[in-house]
């Protein structure tokens, strides 16, 4: 206990202090108010923050979700939250996390404990008061900082230190962090691009080779959820440079045929993809002439939303080549039939996968958007009093007639073809 007390001592001469991040960080009410409802309780607890917003605090990055460390229980985390009506949700319970929300912020407050046996994704776990035996846990250094409200570090692996030099350095024996919990295979794919410039580790690529097939015990909503993560890495685009882990990407996710496609492009592409959201990314990196795309669709569980979006792209596809299809009558057109968010998709995808006609796709979609969805006029009330039909389904049928007619010469149609079609 004495070494540890020394060792905590010795830490806390690091420091968060003039971190700008971190200073806007810990001034939000809503956090004081739970590091002063912890701090202040009779179980003379200790609280700091830990994981990502130590991490991007330190690296100058936007600090979004907020984690957090306790030495209570999650018994005793509940009753503090309870006692000052916090409301809370138990989110991860069996391994000690319980979600607090004030007001739209919400912290993820997590109690210490050790793991006393993994399963590959799951673990037995025992709650402790020992922050050393909680950190030795987790997966790597740069992530098992830890930081109270004043800024003072408790970095038992030296997380900052490899921060700076950008090491990505798992804690312990890889091989043993990575079978307890395989997916820890794609956050090294993160860490990497985004902290990392130092070559692979000789040994951490041979053990993440050695245990890639026990991805398949992963849920496939964890691993699309990570690869988000990993397309939203501000480094992205060093993918292609990195021939290890296109490898390791390629073994998890053999549906990205298309990841080089990320390689050379040009302003407006890179502009459209950083805009863009993970959906979009995904439809560049699987959509090809094959069955590809819909074997993803079928691999993973997507919302129907998320399916429809897809679809769409891919049953157009075939017409990326063809010039004429890119008019703007025949978008209006599908903007009329389709969302127009999916037209624009439609537009972007083909700015993003070809290199020419840059300038017209631009000003096409500017159309687009500046475009509101045609109104068909005529109702089926009108051709009832007007024409005497009946509703049924002839009416429907000419209703439909008349309908295609007035899109077809776009947008406009005369009594004159309307009379046509009804007395056909």
């Amino acid at each position: 206990m004495k070494n540890f007390l020394l060792k905590f001592i010795k830490q806390k001469k690091i420091n968060l202090n003039k971190n700008l991040k971190f200073e806007n960080l810990k001034k939000k009410s809503e956090i004081k108010k739970i590091f002063n409802i912890f701090s202040n309780d009779l179980n003379n607890c200790q609280i700091r923050f830990i994981g990502g917003c130590v991490r991007k605090a330190l690296s100058n990055e936007n600090v979004d979700d907020i984690d957090l460390a306790v030495d209570l229980t999650p018994e005793e985390v509940k009753l503090i939250l309870k006692n000052n009506n916090i409301k809370f949700f138990e989110t991860g319970i069996e391994h000690g996390t319980i979600t607090a929300k004030i007001n739209n912020e919400k912290f993820e407050i997590t109690s210490l404990r050790r793991d006393i046996k993994s399963y590959g994704r799951h673990a037995d776990v025992e709650f402790t008061k020992k922050w050393y035996e909680d950190a030795a846990r987790r997966d790597f250094s740069i992530n098992c900082i830890y930081a109270d409200l004043e800024g003072n570090l408790y970095d038992p692996f030296e997380g900052k230190k490899d921060l700076i030099n950008g090491k990505i350095k798992f804690i312990g024996n890889a091989e043993n962090r990575i079978r307890e919990d395989y997916l820890r295979v794609l956050r090294y794919i993160r860490f990497f691009l985004d902290y990392s410039n130092q070559p692979h580790d000789l040994d951490i690529q041979k053990k993440i080779l050695k245990n890639i097939s026990g991805i398949n015990k992963i849920s496939k909503e964890r691993l699309l959820s990570e690869l988000e993560k990993i397309f939203r890495s501000k480094n992205i685009f060093k993918i292609n440079e990195d021939e290890f882990l296109k490898n390791i990407l390629h073994l998890v996710f053999p549906e990205l045929k298309n990841i080089h496609l990320l390689e050379k492009l040009n302003d407006q592409a890179l502009e459209i993809l950083q805009s863009k959201d993970f959906l979009f990314w995904l439809s560049i990196l699987i959509i090809d002439e094959t069955d590809n795309t819909d074997y993803f669709l079928y691999k993973y569980k997507l919302s129907n939303n998320d399916k429809k979006r897809i679809k769409f792209l891919y049953r157009n596809y075939p017409n990326l080549s063809d010039n004429s299809f890119f008019s703007e009558k025949n978008f209006h057109k599908l903007v009329y039939y389709n969302d127009k968010s999916l037209v624009i998709d439609l537009i972007d995808f083909k700015i993003c996968v070809s290199k020419k006609d840059i300038t017209k796709m631009i000003k096409l979609k500017n159309s687009i958007i500046e475009t509101n969805k045609p109104i068909f006029p005529i109702k089926a009330k009108n051709l009832i009093e007007e024409y005497n039909l009946k509703e049924g389904k002839e009416l429907g049928t000419k209703l439909k007639k008349i309908e295609d007619v007035w899109v077809q010469n776009n947008f406009k149609i005369t009594n004159q073809e309307v009379n046509r079609i009804i007395n056909n």
